[in-house]
């Protein structure tokens, strides 16, 4: 009985004398850790003159809320990042996933779209990557042109990576929403060649994604309700598996998943689609009692049967 009482008291003086330790050891166990940011080209992104102004939030007061929460609206964006988000020993399968955020190639959605689906990610034990690409379109180029240099990058830095950030090699996919789905649509048709001169050893390996998760995608197809697929898109059948999440009421006409589904499913592609009739556009993970924002588990689901979340 001295003894056990001895050891408590013990116990007491510790966690009274080392509050910070056990802190840091409860945060660290609860909450997903996010990287320094990394960035993308050691010498400055290609083409890129400095002249865009500053990197901000570009939200105004009578900007639309979603799910009656604010967000962040990063325009200005002239030096491309990534942040990597590790999940818990316990949860990691050792799949990773690059995310990228939507804006219309104008700003990025960096929470909404960004690190609110990297915390999710990290719940179902996937290493989660959020790319900060180029913001917004610059003159006299394709408006997907800079972003897609900084995905096939960003791709290139992540699998050249894979042993030290614990990551399987061949199992690094590309998520996107709205603009973002599109970019990652862009990377999933184009990783045979680099866009841009090669930098360092990281521009030496594939910078193809494993599988590709595609959110209220926009500009997949020529035009509006166009069943030709976007040019700068040539689907083979050596492109990603892909998931298609989207609403009938979006303002991005669904026919614009469709079709692109039936491209896939045409090229001999593994793809899966859902779509609902109500949800509109934007909604990210953010909960409301729309179906369509249940989207969440048809995504866990789809990268289970694709065999991404087994523990390694």
């Amino acid at each position: 009985m001295k003894l056990r009482f001895s050891l408590v008291i013990l116990l007491l003086i510790y966690i009274l004398t080392n509050p910070v330790i056990i802190l840091a050891q409860s945060k660290t166990a609860s909450k997903p850790v996010a990287s320094p940011l990394i960035a993308l080209w050691p010498n400055g992104a290609p083409g890129e003159k400095g002249n865009i102004g500053e990197e901000k939030d570009m939200s105004k007061p009578t900007d639309n809320k979603v799910a009656g929460r604010e967000l962040i609206r990063l325009g200005n964006v002239s030096n491309p990042t990534i942040t990597v988000y590790r999940p818990s020993k316990e949860k990691d399968t050792g799949a990773a996933m690059v995310v990228c955020p939507g804006g219309g190639y104008h700003i990025l959605a960096l929470d909404l779209e960004g690190t609110e689906v990297c915390e999710w990610l990290n719940s179902i034990g996937v290493t989660a990557i959020l790319l900060k690409y180029r913001v917004p379109v610059r003159e006299g180029l394709p408006r997907y042109a800079p972003p897609l240099q900084d995905a096939q990058r960003a791709m290139g830095i992540v699998r050249s990576r894979a042993a030290e950030w614990g990551i399987s090699p061949n199992r690094i996919g590309i998520m996107g929403f709205s603009a973002g789905a599109h970019l990652s649509a862009a990377l999933s048709t184009n990783y045979d060649k680099r866009t841009y001169p090669a930098v360092d050893a990281a521009d030496q390996v594939s910078c193809k994604p494993d599988f590709t998760m595609l959110i209220y995608p926009a500009y997949l197809t020529a035009t509006d309700k166009s069943e030709k697929i976007a040019p700068e898109l040539p689907i083979t059948a050596s492109t990603s598996p892909t998931l298609l999440i989207q609403t009938q009421d979006d303002g991005i006409p669904v026919e614009n998943s469709v079709y692109y589904y039936l491209a896939l499913k045409n090229a001999g592609v593994p793809v899966e689609m859902h779509l609902y009739p109500k949800g509109g556009h934007g909604y990210g993970l953010r909960k409301t009692d729309i179906t369509v924002t249940s989207w969440p588990q048809r995504a866990e689901e789809w990268l289970r049967a694709q065999g991404l979340l087994i523990r390694k």
